[in-house]
C-alpha cells in the first residue's frame, strides 16, 4: 500500500525535474532482496540508517554492499554515545518500519541527512521509498542534488555472511 511517504517523495522528485522510474514488487526485507526485485547491482541500492548519536536522531545513507563504521561517525561528530535506533523509535519518528525509510531528510522527513561517499561512487541509487514493496531509482547526481545531504566516509567494505 502507497502512503503518505510514497507520495511526498514522487511529488518532491517531479517538482524538482528528477528522472527517476518506479518499481512495484513484492515486500524485501533485505538490501539483496530489494536489489533483485529491482533488477540491480547491490552496490546501487542506498541504505538509510537512522542512528542515536549523543541525544539526537540522524538519517546516514551509504550503499547497500557497505557497512556502517561506527567509529568514523563518533569521531565525525566527536562523541562517545551512538546506536542504531530501535524499530519503536524509527516508527515514532519516521511512521516507517525498518527496511521502508528513505534516503531522504527534510522535506520529506525531518532528519538532518548524512551520506557516505559511496553513495557517490555509482551511476544510480535504487531505494525503499517509504515501503517495502515500492522502490525509486534515480541518477545519484539528481539525488545528492535534491536531498542536500553532509557527505563524509563513514563505511567500510561489509562483513561476508
Amino acid at each position: 500500500m502507497r502512503g503518505e511517504v510514497y507520495e511526498r517523495i514522487i511529488c518532491y522528485l517531479k517538482q524538482n525535474g528528477a528522472s527517476f522510474r518506479v518499481v512495484h514488487h513484492g515486500p524485501t526485507r533485505t538490501s539483496a532482496e530489494s536489489a533483485e526485485a529491482r533488477g540491480e547491482e547491490l552496490r546501487v541500492g542506498g541504505k538509510a540508517i537512522l542512528m542515536k548519536v549523543d541525544d539526537g536522531f540522524k538519517l546516514f545513507v551509504l550503499s547497500a554492499a557497505r557497512s556502517i563504521d561506527s567509529s568514523k561517525i563518533k569521531a565525525f561528530f566527536r562523541v562517545k554515545r551512538l546506536r542504531f535506533a530501535s524499530p519503536d523509535e524509527l516508527l515514532e519518528l519516521t511512521g516507517l518500519v525498518p527496511g521502508s525509510v528513505p534516503p531522504f531528510g527534510s522535506p520529506i522527513l525531518d532528519l538532518e541527512l548524512y551520506a557516505d561517499v559511496s553513495i557517490g561512487l555509482n551511476e544510480r541509487i535504487a531505494f525503499n521509498a517509504g515501503s517495502l514493496t515500492d522502490s525509486v531509482i534515480m541518477e545519484a547526481e539528481d539525488y545528492l542534488r535534491l536531498a542536500d545531504p553532509v557527505i563524509f566516509d563513514f563505511s567500510r567494505e561489509a562483513r561476508e555472511k
